[in-house]
């Protein structure tokens, strides 16, 4: 009898194990997800549309915050190597000092999928999937003119500098812009993609030129610094456009302040990078080109009741 039920117990365990086996064969694994500071809500939503699709998918998520500090990101980097990660998803700190961490991360057999921003190499990352910056500052920039009747002063808050959009969505804007000579700009400064920073420089810009017509932003954070520093200098009837198309600036745009912005679709593009890793690591490969562009949206009054957390609602 005790024999038996030696017996008995060691088949017991033996299919424990082989449960247990089979469920870790059965998981997707770990996917990282590193962005900027979520306190931005275009960040915030680029990790929601990740995690939600990679557990939908059947994947654990660890989401991580880099806040633009390249050490905190290769920091970052090395933690998704050291926990196993079957991939990495990345909005990163900068297109050059990027490159480094995703070549660690290739080394160590883990695939990177960029979003948002480019790195200013190919080859190394498997994807690299970004709205299309300069196509969507045209949009912007030619709604801008419109909405000053093609003149008067203007003033440009710029990105972050070591970022590449902030500096393809200038370009995309002066390629509109200037082509009207009674446009003229009277300031151009970065806000480093902060609202704080943008509502004190802009504190310091209406002092120079109260004359001001419109204000155009590299991104909706900084617009909404920018509205909010015309306001309490009793300005609020100067134009103001950005860029993102954050439900922040909806609620801006619905209310009359804000006339516009663009729409990058932060929430599709995050989730569209785990599709790709999905499909990357059961077939070796995504079917798709590394670099993808992904077309913006204007968005203003017409409508931004249609917005909804970085997508448009049918």
């Amino acid at each position: 009898m005790k024999k038996l039920v030696a017996l008995m117990l060691v088949m017991v365990l033996v299919g424990l194990m082989l449960v247990g086996c089979s469920e870790k064969q059965t998981e997707g694994g770990l996917i990282v997800i590193i962005t900027p500071s979520h306190d931005n809500p275009f960040f915030k939503a680029e990790d929601d549309g990740a995690v939600a699709m990679a557990q939908e998918l059947g994947y654990e998520t660890l989401s991580l915050v880099h806040g633009d500090d390249v050490n905190k990101q290769d920091e970052l980097f090395d933690t998704a190597i050291a926990k196993d990660a079957v991939a990495i998803i990345c909005d990163n700190a900068g297109a050059d000092a990027t490159v480094t961490a995703v070549k660690k991360a290739k080394d160590a057999g883990i695939p990177t999928f960029l979003i948002d921003r480019e790195i200013t190499e190919t080859g190394v990352a498997i994807a690299q999937i970004v709205s299309n910056n300069f196509q969507g500052a045209q949009l912007g920039g030619e709604e801008f003119v419109k909405l000053m009747g093609e003149s008067g002063k203007y003033v440009e808050l710029v990105g972050k500098e070591s970022d590449t959009n902030a500096g393809v969505r200038s370009q995309g804007y002066h390629d509109v812009i200037d082509q009207y000579p009674d446009m003229e700009m009277v300031a151009r400064q970065s806000a480093n993609w902060s609202q704080t920073e943008a509502f004190e420089i802009m504190e310091t810009i209406i002092q120079a030129n109260p004359d001001m017509k419109g204000v155009i932003c590299g991104n909706d954070t900084m617009a909404m610094g920018a509205m909010a520093a015309l306001n309490a200098a009793g300005m609020g009837d100067v134009i103001v456009v950005g860029f993102d198309g954050s439900n922040d600036v909806r609620d801006s745009i619905i209310a009359g302040e804000i006339k516009a912005t663009v729409l990058q679709p932060a929430y599709y593009i995050s989730q569209l990078a785990v599709e790709q890793a999905h499909e990357y690591l059961t077939n070796g490969s995504t079917g798709e080109d590394e670099k993808q562009l992904k077309d913006c949206v204007l968005i203003n009054g017409d409508n931004a009741s249609k917005l909804e957390t970085f997508g448009i609602k049918e």
